[in-house]
């Protein structure tokens, strides 16, 4: 089952100079209605950080240079009942981009300072773990959630 799982990216682009972070709101499909990084499924015959660059430009907009992205972890996501919402997500950061944040039909940008990231409209995980990664440490966990995704049945954090 491991190597059926879905593989994808998310990147979080982090100001630290004005201490905040890029989050755009999701506008469709799996996790509509939620604040979130940039990212989503790794193509055939590309790289996890070609991935998360190519994601970021399509969904806001900007362009991120490869060499200033840094892994910041990976986690691992399952679902009761839900096996195709199954997922390992491969999380990236980038202090470094070139343009202005634009709407997509997929996403909403909008920058958050880190005192005010809207954790209660994303993922019930995210709180667990993104302030690790903004504050320039890593994740490596699993979380297991109810069939809607509205409750952490189990998770592991190493």
């Amino acid at each position: 089952m491991q190597n059926a799982m879905r593989e994808e990216t998310l990147l979080f682009v982090v100001d630290r100079a004005a201490k905040r972070i890029l989050l755009a709101m999701k506008k469709v499909r799996f996790g509509a209605g939620k604040y979130n990084g940039t990212g989503g499924r790794v193509e055939e015959g590309e790289t996890r950080l070609e991935a998360a660059v190519r994601e970021t430009k399509e969904e806001v907009g900007l362009i991120i240079p490869s060499q200033s992205v840094v892994k910041a972890g990976r986690i691992k996501f399952s679902f009761d009942g839900k096996p195709e919402w199954s997922r390992v997500v491969h999380v990236f950061v980038s202090e470094v981009w070139e343009g202005e944040p634009q709407e997509s039909d997929e996403m909403a940008p909008q920058w958050f300072e880190f005192d005010e990231v809207p954790y209660e409209k994303m993922w019930i995980d995210d709180k667990l773990w993104l302030p690790a990664v903004i504050d320039g440490g890593a994740v490596d966990a699993e979380f297991h959630f109810n069939v809607d995704g509205s409750e952490i049945l189990r998770h592991v954090a190493r």
